[in-house]
C-alpha cells in the first residue's frame, strides 16, 4: 500500500505522451487510464456497488453540490462519510460544484468570493465559495476533492473568460489552504474557455500553487471537436508529467483515445448510463437504438461476442420490450452492457500501453474517423 497521492507511471508510449499509471488513494489504487462512472447523487443509476466492482469500476464520481442539496452534508457525515453512505469501498472523486456554475447558470449569481445559487430543488439559497466547497468535500470524506472553479460556456467572450480564469486561480489558492479529510487529495482545474493563452496561464498558476493532480475543465460544454482538442493541448502542455491529469466530462471513445495520447489519465462522462436510459446500446464498433422496431423479434444479444451478463442471458427483443414498456430492468440491463463496453475499452487501452501497441490502436481509431461514436 502506497501513500495517498502516489502516482506511479508503469509504462509509456514512445510515439506520444500516453502513459499507463496507477494512482493511490486512501481507499486503494486506480489503474490509469481510467474511466470513472458518474454517480452524481451518490449512485450510478440502477447499479449496485458490487455490480460496478464486478464490471471493473475502481473509482466513481459524485457531486458535492447535489449531495449538499439532498440529503445534506450533515446526513452523509453522520452516516460515516460517503463510502459507508454509498456502500462503495473504493476511491471516490467529488466534483466541487464548479460545473453547476455553468449548468445552473439561470439559477446563480457569480461573486468575487464565490457563487450564490437558488438551488434547483426548492429555490433555497446556497452559497459556495472555496471554503464552503472544501468543507463539504472534507465532511463527505471523498478520496479526491476538486477545487471550486468557474466553468464557462461556449462561446465565451474573452473578457469574461479572463475574469473566470482570475477567479479560478484565486479560488484554487484558497482551496489549497483549507482543511481536508485524512488522506484526501486535491486536484486543480484548468479553465480558459477557447483561449489557448488563458489556459496556459491558468495551468502555470495552478502548478505554482501545487496540487496532487490537475484537471482540464470548461470542455464538453457545446464546443466543436477542434476547439475541444486545442483547449486540451493548451491545458496539458503546462502540467507536470509526474502528476495525474483528468479530462472532465469527455466520454467519446475516440475523444478519450486522443486525450490519452496527449497524456491524460482520468475521464468521466454520463454517456454510457444516460444513453442507456434512452435505449441506446454501445458496442465495440458503434452504437444503436435498441428500442427501434427492427429489433422487435431479434433473438441476438445486444452485442454479439460480448461477455457481459446482459448479453450472456438476454436478447435484443427482450431488452427492447422492457424499455418500451418502461420496466426498470431494461435500463439496468442496458446500463450493465454499456458500462462493460466502456471498461473493456479502457482495459484495452491499458493493455496496449503495456504491450507497446498503443500507436497501432490510435491509428486504427483515426482511420475509422471516430466511427465507433456513430450509429450502426
Amino acid at each position: 500500500m502506497h501513500n495517498p497521492g502516489t502516482f506511479e507511471i508503469l509504462a509509456a508510449d514512445a510515439s506520444s505522451q500516453a502513459r499507463r499509471g496507477r494512482l493511490w488513494t486512501a481507499h486503494g489504487a486506480a489503474d490509469t487510464p481510467v474511466f470513472m462512472p458518474v454517480g452524481t447523487r451518490g449512485t450510478v443509476k440502477t447499479m449496485l456497488p458490487a455490480e460496478l466492482e464486478a464490471l471493473g469500476a475502481r473509482i466513481v464520481l459524485t457531486n458535492a453540490y447535489h449531495l449538499a442539496v439532498r440529503p445534506g452534508a450533515e446526513v452523509i457525515e453522520g452516516c460515516g462519510g460517503l463510502h459507508r453512505f454509498m456502500g462503495w469501498p473504493g476511491p471516490i472523486l467529488t466534483d466541487s460544484g464548479g460545473y453547476q456554475v455553468f449548468s445552473l447558470s439561470r439559477l446563480r449569481t457569480v461573486r468575487d468570493d464565490g457563487v450564490e445559487f437558488n438551488n434547483h430543488v426548492d429555490g433555497g439559497r446556497i452559497f459556495l465559495g472555496p471554503a464552503e466547497a472544501m468543507d463539504l468535500q472534507r465532511r463527505m470524506g471523498s478520496d479526491i476533492a476538486m477545487v471550486f472553479d468557474e466553468c464557462t460556456p461556449y462561446p465565451c467572450a474573452r473578457e469574461y473568460a479572463c475574469q473566470a480564469v482570475d477567479k479560478t486561480i484565486a479560488w484554487a489558492a484558497s482551496c489549497a489552504g483549507q482543511a481536508r479529510a485524512p488522506g484526501q487529495l486535491l486536484f486543480g482545474i484548468v479553465q480558459g474557455a477557447e483561449y489557448a493563452d488563458l489556459r496556459a496561464r491558468c495551468a502555470a498558476a495552478l502548478v505554482d500553487i501545487g496540487f496532487d493532480g490537475y484537471a482540464v475543465g470548461g470542455v464538453s460544454v457545446g464546443e466543436p471537436e477542434g476547439v475541444l482538442r486545442e483547449g486540451l493541448r493548451a491545458s496539458v502542455a503546462g502540467l507536470p508529467a509526474a502528476r495525474p491529469r483528468y479530462l472532465m466530462g469527455v466520454g467519446g471513445r475516440s475523444q478519450m483515445l486522443e486525450a490519452v495520447a496527449c497524456g491524460v489519465d482520468m475521464f468521466d462522462c454520463v454517456m454510457p448510463t444516460r444513453l442507456a436510459r434512452s435505449g441506446t446500446a454501445f458496442t465495440r464498433e458503434g452504437r444503436y437504438a435498441v428500442k427501434a422496431g427492427e429489433y422487435r423479434t431479434d433473438d441476438r444479444p445486444v452485442e454479439e461476442g460480448c461477455g457481459c451478463h446482459t448479453c450472456a442471458r438476454f436478447t435484443r427483443a427482450y431488452v427492447r420490450h422492457l424499455l418500451n414498456v418502461n420496466e426498470i430492468l431494461g435500463v439496468r440491463l442496458l446500463t450493465i452492457h454499456n458500462l462493460h463496453v466502456y471498461f473493456e475499452f479502457m482495459r484495452g487501452v491499458r493493455t496496449a500501453l503495456e504491450e507497446g501497441t498503443f500507436g497501432e490502436l490510435l491509428r486504427k481509431s483515426r482511420a475509422r474517423g471516430g466511427a465507433e461514436e456513430q450509429r450502426w
